[in-house]
């Protein structure tokens, strides 16, 4: 194998490495996750939600919804749910706040609030402004739209792409969705994006030692 060639593989596995590091860090945002969700449908809505202090744990969780009919939370054990609803007796924010004597989640870990509702928006995506409360005072907004180029805002809103509708008034597609499952020792996802970034640490290390078995064999002919 040519010495360029071995060149080659070792950029493409580093940059794999560092993308799919990358796709790890930005995870640690608050995010909205719901699988077959589609526009007018009905959906369960799957919140992701990290505790990114090194000293407090959050407590309070608060997610505006674009108003629709219905909502309804998955019992948690040791927090409490709020519906807040409009004149037109539409639910527009849903609020997760820890008992007493829940310390609620600590440093380095993650908690998943599911909720199912409905009807979705008749629109291609839709967001779900948050707002994150820690036990030190601290609140943190999950609120700000994606920039016009595409790049991330320091505080993205929860974003859902909704697939095309599938007829009828929306009801056809009550409950259709599958809940995603939840998986509250802190695997599923995490231990993908660690899977995947290693991966890609191979690739790279491969790709330097075909590199370096090159150049010796050069250099010995």
């Amino acid at each position: 194998m040519s010495v360029a060639l071995s060149r080659a593989l070792l950029a493409t596995g580093a940059a794999a490495g560092l993308t799919l590091l990358a796709a790890g860090t930005a995870a640690a945002h608050v995010t909205v996750d719901a699988p077959g969700a589609s526009q007018g449908g009905y959906g369960y809505l799957t919140f992701r939600v990290p505790t990114e202090s090194e000293t407090a744990s959050t407590t309070k969780l608060s997610v505006q919804l674009p108003a629709v009919s219905s909502a309804l939370t998955e019992p948690l054990a040791g927090w409490t749910t709020k519906i807040d609803k409009n004149d037109k007796n539409q639910v527009t924010a849903v609020t997760w706040t820890a008992d007493p004597g829940n310390p609620g989640v600590g440093p380095g870990h993650f908690q998943r609030f599911v909720l199912s509702v409905g009807p979705l928006p008749k629109q291609a995506s839709v967001s779900f402004p948050a707002a994150q409360t820690y036990s030190d005072g601290k609140v943190v907004n999950w609120n700000e739209p994606m920039s016009a180029d595409g790049k991330e805002p320091e505080n993205p809103a929860p974003m859902l792409a909704l697939a095309p509708s599938k007829g009828g008034d929306g009801d056809d597609d009550h409950m259709s969705a599958a809940p995603a499952t939840a998986d509250h020792d802190g695997n599923g996802s995490d231990d993908t994006a660690r899977w995947l970034g290693g991966i890609g640490l191979v690739l790279g290390a491969l790709g330097a030692a075909l590199g370096l078995g090159s150049v010796l064999r050069g250099r010995r002919s």
